[in-house]
Parts: structure tokens; C-alpha cells; sequence
């Protein structure tokens, strides 16, 4: 994001998902401001197929969507559409459908922790284009100048992110070190309705993954420097749910597309 400095706040820079107006928060320029209840909560989660997750998130992740690993970084996330611009798991009403989980990624909104480029600190940021975001709050972010229990909680979320973000930074570093990564491709067969085949195999994406093989050939030391560092667990959450690439295919070709689809391109 780029956002022009805010009652003298420093410049803030990045990109961020879901963020289009993001503004250091203060008592000074959101006074008046606060959120309120809106028709369609999770609305903006609608276009974003791939929602970024935390280590800890992966056994919670891993009954509803695959969680995978993209880009040079190898940032985790969860696959909730296979089209670009298409999630599955969010409804017509801007609800999240059949309980499904919500990455903190997307709870948090619209907070979020932005970097000073010019120090080291960490700056609460809202995004003013939110929709639940309003100058007719029913819940406001200050009262006589002060963060209420509503913004202090926010806060408190977003550092308990940010530290779940870096253990999750640690934890790739971890399997890149041991050479675990592998990539794969996940395909599917569109067939008719007898069944039978309607085309050539469509690729859905190219992603990184944990090696089954690799992780299985560790020497016993090293097996047993993941378990100290609390890593195994995550490790077969994420395996497992590489099984719901199926679910999430199966759940695309019931709901219509739009002309000329993208692929997800995770």
C-alpha cells in the first residue's frame, strides 16, 4: 500500500490484500470514526481465491481448503477458489458459507500493521474505504481522545498476527533449510455427464509443497529438531490437506463462471 502521511505520521509503503485506503490510525484524523454492522461482512473476501494463513492456522485450515506454499517466499496459503477472482467459500449474501474457517488474515480487517520505513516500529493502520467502516459508528475507535476496548482489542489481535506471521517465517526458513520443498501441479479432468472425458486435463496451478518422501528420509536428528521446534504438527496438517483439492474442483464445477475464465494461478 502507499498512503500519504497522516498528522505526521511517516509514509507507509507495501501491498496488502483487501487494503485500498490505508491510513495510520489516530485519535486526530478518526475521531469521529468507528465501524458499524454491514449486510455482507466477509463481502470483500469474494475476489480472493488464495487468502495468506499462519503456521498455527494449518490444522484449522486443513478439514475446508488445501494449504500450499507460493511464490519465491514460499508464503502459506489457503486455496479458496481455483479461478482468479472467485472465492468458493464466500456466498451471495457476503457470508461465509456452512462454517467454513476464516483466516485471521481476513479477520482482522479492516486492521492492519504497517511498516515505518523510517524506523523499526509497527503502525496500526484502518482502511478508510472499508464498508463497515463509517462516521456513523456503532462502535467507535476513541472516546475523549482515547482507544476504546473495541480498538485496544483490535491491537492486540494484530500483534498476536504479527507474531504468528513471524513464527511462520521461521517455520518456512526451517523447510527450506532441510530441502523439503517440492514443486507440484494440480490438474482436473472436466467430464461430461455420462462421465466420460470432455477434453484435454486442465491445470488448475503450480505450487510449492512438503515432500512426503524428504520429510520421511530426515535423519532421526533432524525429525527431532522439527518435533522440538513444535513443527511436525504443521507439517502433516499441511499434507493433509492437499486431499481437498478434490472438494475445492468439485465445489468450482458447481457454480457458474463467468465469461472467459482465469485460471487461479496461485
Amino acid at each position: 500500500m502507499n498512503t500519504p502521511p497522516a498528522a505526521g505520521q511517516p509514509a507507509l509503503t507495501g501491498q496488502v490484500l483487501f487494503y485500498k485506503q490505508p491510513q495510520p490510525l489516530s485519535p486526530e484524523e478518526h475521531a469521529g470514526l468507528g465501524v458499524k454492522q454491514i449486510d455482507q461482512p466477509f463481502g470483500f473476501m469474494r475476489e480472493a481465491h488464495a487468502i495468506p494463513v499462519t503456521v498455527t492456522e494449518f490444522g484449522l485450515c486443513a478439514s475446508s481448503f488445501p494449504v500450499i506454499f507460493v511464490g519465491d517466499d514460499r508464503t502459506p496459503v489457503a486455496v479458496m477458489g481455483i479461478r482468479q477472482g472467485q472465492n468458493l467459500y464466500v456466498g451471495a449474501d457476503g457470508r461465509i458459507v456452512e462454517d467454513y474457517y476464516v483466516p485471521a488474515f481476513a479477520r482482522r480487517y479492516p486492521f492492519v500493521f504497517a511498516s515505518d520505513d523510517s524506523s523499526d516500529r509497527l503502525i496500526l493502520c484502518v482502511d478508510r474505504q472499508a464498508p463497515m467502516v463509517t462516521n456513523q459508528p456503532e462502535v467507535p475507535f476513541f472516546e475523549n481522545g482515547q482507544p476504546t476496548q473495541f480498538t485496544n482489542d483490535a491491537i492486540e489481535f494484530c500483534k498476536e498476527f504479527e507474531r504468528q506471521r513471524r513464527a511462520t517465517t521461521d517455520f518456512v526458513k526451517m523447510i527450506r533449510d532441510l530441502d523439503l520443498f517440492e514443486q507440484k501441479t494440480v490438474t482436473f479432468q472436466p467430464r461430461n455427464p455420462d462421465g466420460t472425458e470432455a477434453g484435454p486435463q486442465q491445470k488448475i496451478a503450480d505450487y510449492w509443497a512438503i515432500s512426503e518422501e524428504r520429510f520421511n528420509a530426515l535423519p532421526d536428528a533432524k525429525f527431532m529438531e522439527l518435533k522440538n521446534n513444535g513443527a511436525i504438527g504443521a507439517i502433516y496438517a499441511h499434507m493433509v490437506s492437499l486431499l481437498n483439492w478434490q472438494r475445492v474442483i468439485q465445489r468450482a464445477m458447481r457454480i457458474p463462471v463467468s465469461p472467459n475464465p482465469q485460471p487461479a494461478n496461485v
